[in-house]
Order: structure tokens, then sequence, then C-alpha cells
């Protein structure tokens, strides 16, 4: 089974305004809600995929009930754990340029943290676990790695996708895949790339640290895959991009959808950047019918 873990969901407000003017009345042309956070992405996509999953984290109030509910209508599994504080509201703003709002996490009591983590030790060995976006500032800093070494322990693949300091120190618990873009991907080593050249240096050397897979985002310029035994390049197809939430969530999905029903890695990775770009081209979360008809623009390259 797959199991996503979001510490730090949202409920998803979109805005539109033609042209906002501040200190002023506005008004909307258009709003839409949906469940928000990045695991909960990975799992709303891979059902979509025709893939089940367990969305785990915390929720609490009205807006985590609305979550729960949203993902019921989707007809896909939770296992939250309830906290006091009612779950953040994330505004999404699109005036021209897309600008975000995002409120602020809930406070997780150790108690409640503990119920997550007896979560996580009863997944079993060939389980998957997604850990996706930020860890709440009353959690640990640390708290993804004992999520990842409480996982690992028991043979569970650990795939992780966040970023900054979160992201580093997992980099030694050598987990089975991460997803950085290419500015995550300089930020892992201090540094900033300018060039593809520098993508495939800095993936390999996170290889050779021991993570499994690396899949490095160049967003419309394409995407990288590393492991031990390959150097993938996959460039992107081209369309409008309506929508930058939820696309490297989405890449992350589609290569699990694929890997795990048994495709190569080549397909795998293939898949992965469709489904991602089939979401940057849509208003939501992408369907299968939009990613699998980009799978057909999606040229890999070994290097």
């Amino acid at each position: 089974m797959i199991y996503t873990c979001t510490l730090n969901p949202s409920v998803d407000y979109i805005v539109k305004v033609d042209d906002i003017r501040l200190g002023e009345l506005n008004r909307a042309t258009e709003t839409a809600v949906f469940p928000g956070g990045k695991g909960i992405n990975v799992s709303r996509v891979l059902k979509r995929l025709g893939m089940d999953s367990v969305a785990l984290g915390f929720v609490g109030g009205f807006t985590g009930a609305f979550i729960e509910q949203a993902l019921a209508q989707e007809n896909i599994k939770f296992d939250f754990v309830k906290v006091p504080e009612t779950t953040r509201i994330n505004i999404k703003l699109k005036s021209g340029k897309e600008t975000e709002i995002n409120g602020q996490g809930s406070t997780i009591a150790p108690s409640l943290a503990n119920e997550l983590m007896k979560k996580i030790q009863a997944l079993h060995q060939g389980d998957t676990l997604v850990l996706a976006g930020s860890v709440p500032e009353s959690l640990p800093s640390d708290f993804y790695r004992t999520i990842v070494h409480t996982a690992k322990a028991a043979n569970v693949n650990v795939v992780v996708d966040t970023s900054g300091p979160a992201l580093k120190q997992l980099i030694e618990a050598k987990p089975f895949l991460i997803k950085p873009n290419h500015k995550e991907l300089g930020e892992l080593f201090d540094t900033v790339l300018h060039a593809k050249a520098d993508a495939v240096l800095y993936g390999r050397r996170l290889v050779e640290l021991g993570v499994e897979n690396v899949i490095v985002s160049l967003a419309g310029d394409g995407a990288f895959l590393f492991t031990k035994e390959v150097t993938l390049f996959a460039e992107a197809p081209k369309g409008v991009v309506r929508n930058s939430v939820g696309a490297g969530d989405s890449m992350v999905a589609g290569f699990l959808a694929a890997y795990t029903s048994g495709k190569p890695i080549e397909e795998a990775f293939a898949y992965s950047v469709a489904t991602g770009s089939a979401t940057a081209f849509s208003d939501d979360l992408c369907t299968k019918a939009k990613a699998d008809e980009l799978l057909q623009h999606v040229k890999v390259t070994r290097l």
C-alpha cells in the first residue's frame, strides 16, 4: 500500500480577480476550494491514475472536516490524527501573476505526534510512504528524520518531497526517491545551478550519497532521473501553463503509479513527467486521460 503523510495540510482557496487593486474592494470572477497539502495532492493524483493510497497527517476543525469530506467524495482512504486547532487555509490569488498567502499551521502536541508515529510503526514491509510538504513549527525540526528511520526499520520504501534543511538532513537516511527542483537541488549543496550540466553533477552526487532514485524537475525545460544504473533526461511536453500548484506532487504520483505497477524505470520516469505536465496545463490536478495523452510527447534519452 502507498501511504502519503502531510504534516501541514491546508484548504486551498483559489481566487481569480481580473485586475486587483490593493486598498480597494475587489470582486472575484471565480473561486474554488480544494483539499491541499503536497501529500494529499499525491493521494488525489494517485486515485485519478487508478491507484489506491491512504492519506496520513494532522487535521482539525471545520477545515479539517472539509478535507476528510472532499477525500471521501473521491474515494480516497485517510487515517488522520485529529488536532484541536483548525487546519490552515492557503489563498491562491490569480490576477495576472499568481500570488500565494499561506496560513499558519496547527500546533501539534507531543501526544498527537506520538499518535502519528504509531501509525507509521504499523506499516509493513513493501509499503511505500510519501513524506511531502513542510513540517509545522511546533514539531521538532528532525521529525521527518524520526519518521524515515522508523519506516526504513520496517523495510518501507520512503519517498521524500520537501525542501531546505528538512530535505538535507534526510539524505543520509538514503530514501527510495526524492524530487527536488533545480533550485532545491542547488540548496542541498549550498550552490546555485546555472546549467543542465550542474544538475547532472549534483544529481549524481545524491545517488553516490545513497539516494536510490533522484528526479530533478527543470519545469518547462524537462527533468532528469538519476539512479546507480542510469541517468535519464526527459523533454517536457509543450503547452500553456495554467496551474503551478501540484505539478511536482503529480510527478511523484505518476512515477509511483507506474513503478509500483511493474513498469520499467524509463517508463515510470516518462509517466512522471507526463503527469506533472498534465497538472501544469490544467486548472486543477491532472486527469489520467490528460496524462496518457501527454505521455506520447515525452521523449526520454539516456546520458
